[in-house]
């Protein structure tokens, strides 16, 4: 079975990322461990948070947590967010701090979703295009070379926040081709088309493919 490390204490995002990877995967948060520092994320763009984030924490579990090196682990990060055309792209990066970006800090989903529909007033529903994105660094204990992987869901932003599903901005996003947001569709239908699904089934093949080479 092949060990992850997810680099998120979110439980939302984890158990997501269980669901999708499916069996003979065992994903685990950093509540786990004790100790863990808060993890860089200064990069630009997310790719560059993502590479950040994967290094610091396999580095760290290869010092603090040897026993994770000897079963051969394999630390995941993720950065994703949501860009709006009619924003010139933002949130963005910021996606998880829209509301307050100065903070340094998450807001909460309630107050970013709140800003997106302030910031898109007036603004027709067939020019309100965005889409999901995601990207996924992975990198084994210790590390060594960092894979990336990336996923993207098209759609477009509502007027109101429509369903109590997922999480961040699910409610207010439509993916192409359905009539639901991400916060009305069923999980299952959801994780077979984010952008999170999108990234972890590249990621999937890819580490399919390095286990058949070893075999």
């Amino acid at each position: 079975m092949i060990r992850l490390i997810v680099a998120t204490r979110n439980r939302h995002k984890l158990e997501e990322i269980r669901s999708i990877l499916g069996k003979g995967v065992e994903c685990l948060g950093l509540d786990q461990w004790k100790g863990v520092p808060p993890l860089p994320e200064t990069g630009k763009t997310f790719e560059e948070n993502a590479t950040q984030k994967a290094m610091a924490l396999a580095q760290w579990l290869a010092e603090h947590e040897p026993a994770v090196a000897e079963e051969r682990a394999w630390v995941l990060a993720d950065d994703s967010g949501l860009e709006v055309d009619a924003l010139g792209g933002k949130p963005g990066v910021c996606s998880a701090r829209y509301a307050d970006p100065t903070k340094g800090q998450n807001t909460p989903d309630a107050e970013n979703n709140a800003k997106l529909l302030r910031d898109l007033e007036g603004v027709p529903f067939e020019r309100r295009t965005a889409r999901f994105r995601c990207v996924l660094a992975v990198v084994e204990v210790p590390p060594k070379e960092v894979r990336l992987f990336e996923g993207v869901c098209e759609g477009r932003i509502v007027d109101r926040p429509r369903g109590s599903g997922g999480f961040g901005y699910d409610p207010l996003f439509q993916p192409a081709g359905y009539d639901q947001t991400f916060g009305e569709l069923p999980p299952a239908v959801k994780n077979q088309i984010s952008h999170r699904s999108r990234a972890l089934k590249k990621f999937q093949q890819w580490m399919a493919e390095q286990i058949r080479l070893e075999d």
